[in-house]
């Protein structure tokens, strides 16, 4: 199984280590043809304005939200949900828009105000994941019937998905846990 980390800024080394020990072949993706022959991709953390821009200066915009429309599974931490978003309160930043959520872009605050905690994810089992949240971004709503809450703190949905589309507000590549991962590479195999 082959899945790209979309390398135009953010934790992408990190998403590489975490698709490898969860025991898939991990691409960068630089280029919009360095998708070819992928099974899946992940939009990693970063700043989404800045990954906004850079994936519509760089074409990435059209074919990844063509791809995602197709059924293609894409994974979008951080900053990667806020891409993967149709709306985010008060901004009109370039995105994706492939999940029918609304995303408070730092919803948990600002740098200073970043944390960890244990979430309780039944679809990854019994143990808490622990989770990385930083400048983090929280899904205030989502479409009725479309989207499967995963996690959430309090009424912060911070865990998500629609159909082949995963979205999280915390980075679980900063962690040594590759279970959101491997439940990801789960929903490549079952696409």
């Amino acid at each position: 199984m082959k899945i790209g980390v979309l390398d135009l800024q953010g934790a992408v080394l990190e998403h590489v280590r975490a698709v490898e020990s969860a025991g898939a072949e991990a691409v960068r993706v630089k280029k919009v043809d360095h998708l070819a022959g992928l099974d899946g991709l992940i939009v990693p953390g970063g700043e989404s304005t800045t990954m906004g821009r850079l994936m519509e200066e760089y074409g990435f915009l059209g074919p990844l939200r063509a791809m995602g429309e197709s059924g293609f599974p894409i994974f979008g931490t951080c900053a990667g949900m806020i891409m993967l978003a149709r709306d985010i309160a008060g901004s009109t930043q370039p995105r994706l828009g492939l999940m029918d959520i609304t995303v408070q872009r730092n919803g948990f605050g600002r740098q200073r105000d970043s944390f960890e905690t244990d979430l309780d994810i039944p679809a990854l089992g019994n143990d808490p994941f622990r989770a990385v949240f930083i400048r983090a971004p929280y899904v205030s709503a989502v479409g009725p019937g479309v989207v499967e809450v995963l996690a959430a703190l309090g009424d912060r949905i911070v865990l998500c998905r629609q159909g082949s589309l995963l979205a999280s507000a915390f980075h679980p590549e900063l962690t040594d846990d590759t279970r959101l991962h491997r439940y990801f590479l789960s929903l490549v195999s079952a696409g």
